[in-house]
Parts: structure tokens; sequence; C-alpha cells
């Protein structure tokens, strides 16, 4: 059953980071793309608005690749690393400065992703992924 669960969660979070990075990085699934983000980032604040958005469009690769390596259970640890530094980063630039609770723009959603995140990098991906069928990073079921 841990197996299972393992699953659910990686291909989840692999997804949902996926979906999240295309839309940073290429306007796909209703997100604003490059532009869109630095449309927004100008919004609050965050300026000059184009020079961050391409900076987040770097955090967008970490999403996107992390995405991708976590869902497929390849290369998990580094994946889920990828996406541990892009909750950080979101945490410091953003979040971190306006509370715990997500309904004031906190960091309470970020930081339950770090720790799912870390769960993934302690306990390993699980049986049904590729690392432990090609016996990648020592990976452990």
């Amino acid at each position: 059953m841990a197996d299972l669960a393992l699953l659910v969660i990686r291909v989840w979070l692999g997804v949902t980071f996926f979906l999240h990075g295309s839309q940073k990085l290429f306007g796909w699934f209703g997100g604003g793309g490059i532009a869109g983000t630095a449309g927004y980032l100008e919004g609050v604040g965050i300026r000059p608005g184009r020079f961050w958005a391409v900076l987040a469009g770097l955090a967008g690769l970490g999403e996107l690749g992390g995405g991708v390596l976590v869902g497929f259970g390849f290369l998990t640890p580094l994946g889920a690393l990828a996406i541990v530094i892009t909750m950080v980063v979101a945490i410091s630039a953003v979040a971190g400065k306006r509370g715990f609770w997500v309904q004031n723009g906190g960091y309470e959603y970020n930081l339950l992703i770090i720790v799912v995140a870390l769960v993934l990098i302690l306990m390993g991906p699980g049986a049904y992924a590729l690392d432990h069928r090609l016996g990648v990073l020592g990976s452990r079921s």
C-alpha cells in the first residue's frame, strides 16, 4: 500500500508542477507566459516585471522539469529538490511577507508542498517509479 500511496502523491505533485511550469513558461493551460507573469509581478509591486518574469521563467523550468522527474519517478530526489527550491523562492520573494495563511497570500500552501517533496526525498519514489525499475540512485521502495 505504501508504494501505491507514493505513486499517487508523486504523480499528482508531478502533474501539478508540470502544468504550473507550463503556464509560466509557455502560457499553456490558461497561464500568462512570460508576458503575463511580468504583468502580474508589476501588479504586486515587483519591478521591473519583465526582468523578474524571466527569472520566474527559470523557476518555471524548475517547476516543469521537477514535475516531470517526480511524476515519472526518475531522478526523484533531484526533481523533488527542484520543487523545494522553487517553493522556497516563492516564499522568500512573495508569500513570506504575507504571513502564514494562504487566504492572505501567505506561505501555507508553499510549505505544504515543501513537506510533500521532502517526504519523497526521504522515502524514495516507491516501487512504481522509473528510479526503482532502473536501479537509479540506489532507489529504495
